[in-house]
């Protein structure tokens, strides 16, 4: 499947805005980023960089943000429409906001969510 970075980028941004509030609305300091791929080449859907809500001590005022990557290729190379790439964004996004609030792969896995 072909879509350009902008438009992958909508789609995400669609995808967020179908999200339940429940779930993005204790979303603290965090940045959703759009990339191509990881620098490392590892062949990954997301990523979440940052310290969970479960692993937090001192956090506060001056914290760099943490960050949620979605990777386009990865995505579009294991969709083959539009319906299929919007299901997978948002398994990504459900995946690494979850790392977030401290669920880890395990616990996604059993929830059928990894």
């Amino acid at each position: 499947m072909q879509l350009d970075a902008e438009a992958f980028e909508q789609l995400v941004i669609d995808e967020l805005d179908r999200l339940p509030d429940e779930m993005v609305d204790g979303l603290e300091n965090v940045v959703f980023v759009v990339e191509d791929e990881p620098e490392d080449g590892e062949d990954l859907f997301g990523l979440y960089e940052g310290t969970s809500l479960t692993e937090r001590d001192q956090y506060g005022l001056g914290e760099l943000p943490d960050r949620i990557v979605v990777y386009r290729r990865a995505h579009l190379a294991a969709c083959a429409d539009e319906d299929e790439l919007r299901d997978e964004v948002h398994t990504t996004l459900v995946h690494e906001i979850a790392h977030f609030y401290g669920i880890d792969d395990a616990q996604l896995h059993e929830l059928g969510w990894a």
